[in-house]
């Protein structure tokens, strides 16, 4: 492989942020076999320690979590001059349209419910990406 072809393939760092360690297990998996990078935190703050020492290109961020919870840490992202750019996904098991509203207000890009399949997981990272550069 050369080196442009290397460059090419190589995917953003996606960070995945749920208090439950299946999901992120689940999301580690199907992540990291379709090539990202991933990154995975508890909690909102662990979640935002990360953003700065490391800025990701995408964040996955379940919603009900101790200490800091999804809608917080969005609106902290959005908040944040430095942060606001990145896309934010919110994960949830509820899917009515209050939380769906909740989220959006929170400045989420997009919404998922759990449990979350391979495909919808890779089709969010894509659509919210800007497509890596073919040559």
């Amino acid at each position: 492989m050369t080196e442009s072809t290397a460059q090419r393939t190589i995917r953003p760092d996606v960070l995945v942020v749920d208090d439950s360690s299946t999901i992120r297990r689940s999301a580690e998996i199907f992540l990291s076999q379709a090539g990202y990078s991933v990154r995975l935190a508890k909690d909102g703050f662990e979640a935002l320690s990360i953003i700065v020492a490391q800025t990701p290109a995408l964040i996955f961020c379940d919603i009900l979590m101790p200490r800091l919870d999804g809608y917080q840490t969005c609106s902290l992202i959005r908040c944040s001059e430095q942060y606001h750019h990145i896309p934010v996904v919110l994960l949830s098991s509820r899917d009515g349209l209050f939380d769906r509203a909740r989220g959006m207000l929170s400045g989420a890009s997009a919404y998922l419910t759990k449990p979350f399949t391979k495909d919808s997981l890779i089709k969010t990272v894509v659509d919210l990406l800007p497509k890596v550069a073919n040559g």
